[in-house]
């Protein structure tokens, strides 16, 4: 990995200190060749012995062997520019690189959607989920994957839950629902068409929303009674959904041990789905 690629993934892992250093090695990796360690110090402002500890965290014996791996840095960027592939993670990084791009970035979404979600905004969610008749969970693409991995284990509490991918069926169901019913809507963008067509219908019939979608005001959050939301900005090239999927598993699992802790019936109810899979695998030994 080179000198420049490990700065930028362990980024987030630095002190505050260290962090003023790796910005400023970052953004100007040319002038730090030219840098004694004390100029760099003054100029990031840090001191001359914190230069020297951090060159040292990244693998290198002392500040001239930082300076040799940052000249080689340069030269590799230099020579072949990096295609994005997703997120920071370019078309010529070697697995080792990759991993570590993907583990960081993956952390950062983590904390920076647990971050924005309340703790009272989660206790509504499961106040609803708890106290609603029946409940629909809808998305589409990768949101539906997410859908139906939440209704399983609402299923294993109990609960009346199902998960349909199809508009036409997603309508259809909510024409029937009222205000003692639920829907959860799941969207990163909050502008799917499909899934707006269905909110729409349920808040006319009166349906209770949770939605879960990206930060920020969008259609879906609007016509939502409680709001969960998750923060993946994948706005370069992408193969798939991944830090999207990587931040609404994490809410979707919070709330999961949330209604595990408050509701006694579905406790229980769990204990017996596991006590099943447990049987079954016992009997077909």
């Amino acid at each position: 990995m080179s000198i420049l690629h490990k700065i930028n993934v362990l980024r987030d892992l630095f002190s505050p200190g260290e962090k003023l250093l790796a910005d400023f090695i970052l953004s100007n990796p040319d002038q730090i060749r030219y840098m004694s360690s004390r100029t760099l110090a003054e100029t990031a402002g840090v001191s001359q012995a914190s230069v020297v500890k951090f060159t040292q965290k990244l693998g290198n014996k002392g500040y001239t062997d930082f300076k040799f791996a940052l000249n080689d840095s340069l030269h590799q960027t230099a020579e072949k520019p990096s295609v994005q592939l997703h997120g920071q993670i370019s078309l010529d990084d070697n697995f080792d690189v990759t991993a570590d791009k993907l583990v960081a970035s993956k952390v950062t979404v983590l904390h920076n959607t647990r971050a924005i979600n309340s703790q009272q905004t989660f206790e509504l969610a499961c106040q609803k989920l708890l106290t609603a008749k029946r409940i629909m969970l809808c998305g589409i693409g990768a949101s539906a994957l997410v859908a139906r991995d939440l209704t399983l284990k609402l299923q294993k509490l109990g609960m009346a839950a199902l998960t349909e991918s199809d508009t036409h069926v997603q309508l259809a169901n909510v024409a029937n629902y009222s205000q003692d019913d639920l829907l959860f809507v799941i969207s990163e963008s909050g502008e799917t068409p499909e899934v707006i067509a269905t909110a729409k219908h349920a808040r006319a019939n009166q349906v209770q929303i949770i939605s879960l979608t990206g930060y920020g005001s969008n259609s879906i959050s609007r016509l939502a009674d409680v709001c969960l939301h998750t923060v993946a900005d994948e706005t370069s090239a992408r193969l798939s959904s991944i830090l999207a999927r990587t931040a609404q598993e994490l809410v979707i699992d919070t709330l999961f041990i949330l209604l595990t802790q408050s509701s006694d019936k579905g406790r229980k109810m769990l204990e017996a789905s596991n006590q099943a899979l447990l049987d079954y695998r016992a009997a077909a030994r």
